[in-house]
């Protein structure tokens, strides 16, 4: 686990999208298609306005999120409908987005056919995550419902998760395809979040989800 320390955030947001754009551009040489998978929530926006501005052939990137709540895309909580609105735009709007929500239907009954369209994008090429004081990251909350079947060696590709502390139910990447990412960043922002990392080290990953996908990790941190 490597971090990267920025003097401010906007630094780190224009840093980070430096370095995911070059990693895609990596991928992009020797392989027909890259994969990117990145979070919701407020801290990635700034990144993804400088990120979709790269000079890539986005035509060959396929993006995802790391995990989703149940809901339709054009809803506000819907973390595809902030990737497609924030990332997938100028340049980037030729990527191809791969979203989780399948409308009219209950993600147990058709989690093995979104995650069939995914597989060929495993392993993940670029990966970025972030993480919540609670040290979950992406649905893998501390002790939710389903928490141990996401965090299993032989985790399916996706799982679902009903989280206490939040209203919708969530499916996310399992831990498994997390963690074997082929380049992995995770961007904190704040002192309470450094504090929250450092004590995940010496946490199990049920008490502290973000430790099962450390493994090579870079950290990306600003106050």
């Amino acid at each position: 686990m490597n971090i990267v320390e920025y003097a401010d955030r906007e630094l780190a947001a224009i840093d980070l999208a430096n370095t995911l754009a070059g990693s895609l551009e990596s991928v992009l040489l020797t392989h027909d298609h890259a994969s990117l998978a990145v979070p919701g929530g407020t801290t990635p926006g700034p990144i993804f306005d400088a990120l979709c501005a790269a000079d890539l052939d986005w035509s060959r990137v396929h993006v995802f999120a790391t995990d989703e709540r149940w809901v339709p895309q054009d809803d506000p909580r819907s973390n595809a409908g902030l990737i497609a609105a924030r990332l997938l735009t100028g340049r980037a709007a030729a990527a191809t987005l791969l979203p989780f929500h399948v409308p009219d239907s209950e993600p147990d009954s058709v989690l093995p056919e979104v995650a069939a369209r995914l597989e060929p994008d495993l392993p993940i090429s670029v990966l970025l995550l972030g993480m919540g004081e609670d040290m979950h990251t992406a649905s893998l909350f501390p002790g939710a419902d389903g928490l141990q079947a996401a965090l299993a060696d032989d985790a399916p590709i996706l799982s679902v998760l009903r989280p206490a502390t939040v209203p919708e139910t969530r499916v996310s990447l399992s831990a498994r395809v997390l963690n074997g990412a082929m380049a992995k960043h995770l961007v904190i922002f704040g002192a309470e979040k450094r504090a929250a990392l450092e004590r995940a080290q010496d946490l199990p990953p049920e008490d502290a989800p973000v430790r099962a996908v450390l493994d090579e990790m870079t950290i990306h941190w600003a106050e």
